[in-house]
């Protein structure tokens, strides 16, 4: 019930309990039975207004790429109105 959500912490003996709570808090990076070790590996970032989009890691790369999409076709059949590669 908060509008800020960079991170969380659960400290149980109940690996159960654990998972349903790190399930349940909308952050962006949860400890269990631990308090803030970061990984350089591991995404860094929160939720709500804590934050947009994470660092580090390959996932800090999304911020600087784009999907793009490639379609070969390689028949030497036509295809609908296209000529064919192979009689270009």
């Amino acid at each position: 019930d908060t509008r800020y959500g960079l991170g969380g912490a659960i400290i149980s003996n109940d690996p159960d309990r654990c998972s349903r709570i790190t399930e349940a808090i909308q952050a962006g990076i949860v400890w269990v039975n631990c308090s803030q070790p970061c990984f350089c590996q591991a995404p860094w970032g929160g939720n709500k207004r804590s934050g947009f989009g994470r660092e580090l890691g390959e996932w800090g790369l999304d911020n600087y790429l784009s999907v793009k999409q490639v379609t070969e076709y390689v028949s030497s059949e036509p295809w609908s109105w296209y000529t064919p590669p192979s009689k270009l």
